[in-house]
Parts: C-alpha cells; structure tokens; sequence
C-alpha cells in the first residue's frame, strides 16, 4: 500500500481520499481552511455526500486518513500526491488554473523522495504538460517527479459509488514508472484502467462530460418541438432507449443541466476549440440550449399569469440536482431573482440545500419581492397561487397531486423535471405544466370547476 496525499477536500479531493484509505492506503488530505480541517477531524463532511461521512470516520478511527493544512509534512514523503483543487470557469469560459499552480509550485518546494503527482482537477488539453515543467523549474531537491493524468467521472449525489464502483478509470502517463505506479495505486478496486497519454486523458474528461450534456440539451431541444407538434417528450425517450446505440441515460427532458461540471466544461472546452481556431457548434448549441432551457417554466408563467407582484410562489428543490447540497448552476439560481424583481413573496423549500442558498439570498425582502425558507412542502403550498418545482427530490416526488389541490390557493403547478402524470394531475383538478408534453386543457378545467361550484 502506498502514502497517498490529496490536496484539495471539495468533492473530488475529499472522495477520492476517502476511497482510497478505503482499499487500504494511507491518505493525508490537505486543504488550507484551519476551521474545515477541524470539522473534518470531527468526522463531519464538509459537503452533503452520500456514504462519505462514513468513510471518513471509519477509516479516520482506524488511522488510515488524517485532515491537516500542513501541507509540508504531507507532501515531503508522499509515494503520490493527488490534486483535486477547483479550477472555476472564468468570465470567457475558460479554465482557472491559478489553484493548481500555487499547490503545483508547493510541491516543488516540498518533496524528498521520488513522487508521482496526479491532476484529478479537470484541465485543459495540455495542462499536465505545464505543471510538469512548473514543478521541475521550481523543484528544490534532487528527486524525481513526474505528472499523470486521472480525470474524475463521479456525480454528485452518488460519488463515492461512482469512485468504489467506477465503470473505468482513466489515467494519463508519459513513462512507464508513472503508469505502472498509478496502475498499482488502483489496482485494490479491482476496476478496468485506461491508459492512455496525457493528453489523450484531459480530453477524454472534456469528451465525455460534453457528449452527456449535448445527449441532454438535445432532448430538451425536442422536448420543445414535442410540445408544439402535440407529441410526448416521455414516449418518445422510450422508444428512443430500447437503441442500444442511443441508449436510456440522460434522455429525461426538463429544464436544463446544472452542476460544476456540465457547465463548466462545455464552456471550456468550447473556449479551447476557439483558441485554436476551431468552432464547436455541437457544443456551442448545447451551451445556447441550456441557458434558454432554464428560465423556460418562467417565461411559460409569465404568459399565464399578468404579474407575480404579490403573489405567493412556491418553489420546491433548490439544488442542481437531488442528493447534493450544491447549488451551482442550479436552475433556481436563474429563476429566483426573475421573480423576486417582478416582486413574488417566494417560499422555499429544499430538505439539504436552504442554507447554502440562503447565504446568497437571504430570508426576507429581496429586490421586489420577499423570500421565506420553510421545513415543510405543505408550508410553502399552503395558499399559493403558483408552484415551481425545479429539483426533483424523492420528498416532492411523494407529495400526491390531491395535495396542491387542497392547499394552494391556485392550483397552478409548473414543474421542470415531468415528476407527475398530466392524468392524474387533471384529475386532481391542477392546471399542470410540464416540459415536452402536453399542456392541461384549460376547458377541462373550467369543466371541473364548474362541476365542483354546482355540487356545492
């Protein structure tokens, strides 16, 4: 077994090290936040993971993981260093690599001993190439050093499934030594490896990443054509995923993809396409798909409804996606400030993510409008005259339709990930709005009202 440290403690650095001091390492994660590495040492994660408070506090009792910001110490000796920092997306799309330089450049400075240092981080095509030579102009001690590439493939909301039980691992050598070390490194999760070149391996995380948003954008672009021409976004997913050479994931159409990678890379990798001169147009249009996808519930209302001045709105899900507290590029981020400008009293609900997006819209009045975050779906329903669902979370899944007949003022439900059935909704007596299906026939409708008022 090897003495692995991990620079970086978000979602890549911190699952990653804690799987690998589940097959038996010894890990040492580093980040540079004192009041994060004491929270950690309490065994609490510091990001909502499922199964990796577990891990960390199993295999932290048992002395194979240790949190610290002494960087100093955990690289010296280390036989590999992991770097798993964040590389944010910069006003043109590009990456920021300033984070991996600064750990890049404490490396150098640090190490004794031979050591492997493998970029997790998500970087541009050609990237590793430069932390290698950065390192070795910097580099203090006569040892030697080398760079791998080991893109990550997890989601969020299942990652440490994704690392324990990943469908391959990818990695990125330039010599034999790096490959045959990394390649050790892995070999307890008993899980096939790609070996390839570096650079071969950055685009394989860029490749991959972009072809499922574009799978996404495609079906969302469909989804409203779907709706124009009366056809049925669901029916034909499913005649679409019996095609072995299509297949059935990433085919639901809703209101866009969020997260820190889709986003992110799509723009990257279309930034690094124009700055050679090339244009990606297939991922150009995922990119101008997504951003309009987002705010189309809201531009749909905004027809239906004359203002959303005073009016109670429900908002259920918060997060990108269910199973996470992450809330970048989520799509309530895109349609919150909408409505609070036009001066909604919004009510929130989302069982993980409330206080992370309460840190960026604080409970109260905002612009507009005001924003109230409540524990409870049926708090936010009770009299509102819309609802938005835009996370699909098991807990609004469960609330049955009869539910927002009886306890919204309007039953008037705008949902952006198709959770409900358009019948049993128009049973229910619900004007429901969906994506890529068919709209509620508003005469039912006056049918049903009209029925209910002449047996009262």
């Amino acid at each position: 077994m090897y003495k692995i440290a991990v620079a970086g403690t978000g979602y890549v650095g911190l699952v990653a090290g804690a799987c690998f001091a589940e097959v038996g390492h010894h890990v040492t994660c580093v980040d540079i936040d004192e009041n994060k590495v004491n929270i950690m040492k309490s065994g609490v994660s510091p990001i909502y993971e499922k199964g990796l408070e577990e891990l960390m506090q199993k295999n932290y009792a048992a002395g194979k993981i240790e949190f610290t910001t002494d960087y100093k110490s955990a690289y010296k000796d280390a036989d590999a260093i992991f770097i798993g920092v964040g590389t944010p997306e910069q006003p043109d799309g590009s990456a920021n690599l300033s984070y991996i330089a600064t750990v890049a450049r404490q490396i150098a400075e640090t190490i004794q001993k031979d050591c492997l240092v493998v970029v997790k981080s998500t970087v541009p095509v050609g990237t590793n190439d430069k932390v290698e030579q950065f390192i070795h102009d910097f580099l203090i001690n006569d040892v030697r050093v080398e760079v791998a590439s080991n893109p990550e493939f997890l989601a969020q909301g299942s990652a440490v499934r994704d690392t324990l039980h990943a469908e391959r691992i990818v990695i990125g050598t330039e010599s034999k030594w790096a490959e045959e070390l990394l390649v050790n490194i892995y070999k307890p999760f008993g899980l096939p490896i790609v070996s390839v070149n570096r650079r071969s391996a950055e685009m394989i995380k860029y490749a991959s990443n972009d072809f499922l948003a574009l799978k996404i954008s495609y079906m969302n672009d469909i989804a409203n054509l779907c709706e124009l021409v009366g056809a049925d976004i669901q029916d034909v997913a499913k005649g679409m995923s019996y095609d072995e050479r299509i297949g059935s994931k990433f085919l639901n159409a809703g209101i866009g993809f969020g997260g820190s990678c889709f986003p992110k890379d799509t723009k990257a990798l279309e930034y690094i396409a124009r700055q050679n001169g090339y244009e990606l147009k297939t991922v150009k249009a995922a990119i101008d798909v997504n951003k309009e996808q987002k705010i189309m519930l809201f531009k749909k209302a905004s027809k239906r409804l004359i203002t959303f001045s005073g009016l109670k709105v429900a908002v259920l899900g918060l997060t990108f996606k269910p199973g996470t507290d992450d809330l970048r590029e989520a799509a309530s981020l895109d349609n919150i400030p909408l409505l609070l400008n036009q001066g909604a009293d919004i009510y929130a609900y989302d069982p993980i993510g409330a206080g992370n997006f309460a840190e960026v819209f604080p409970e109260g009045k905002n612009s507009k409008g005001s924003i109230t975050y409540v524990e409870k779906i049926e708090d936010a329903l009770d009299g509102a005259n819309v609802c938005f669902i835009f996370t699909e979370w098991g807990e609004v899944k469960s609330i049955v339709p009869e539910t927002y007949k009886m306890l919204m003022r309007t039953p008037l439900v705008y949902d952006g990930r198709n959770i409900y059935s358009i019948e049993e909704m128009k049973q229910a007596g619900i004007e429901y709005h969906s994506v890529g299906r068919k709209a509620v026939d508003r005469e039912v409708m006056k049918e049903t009202k009209n029925l209910e008022l002449h047996n009262s």
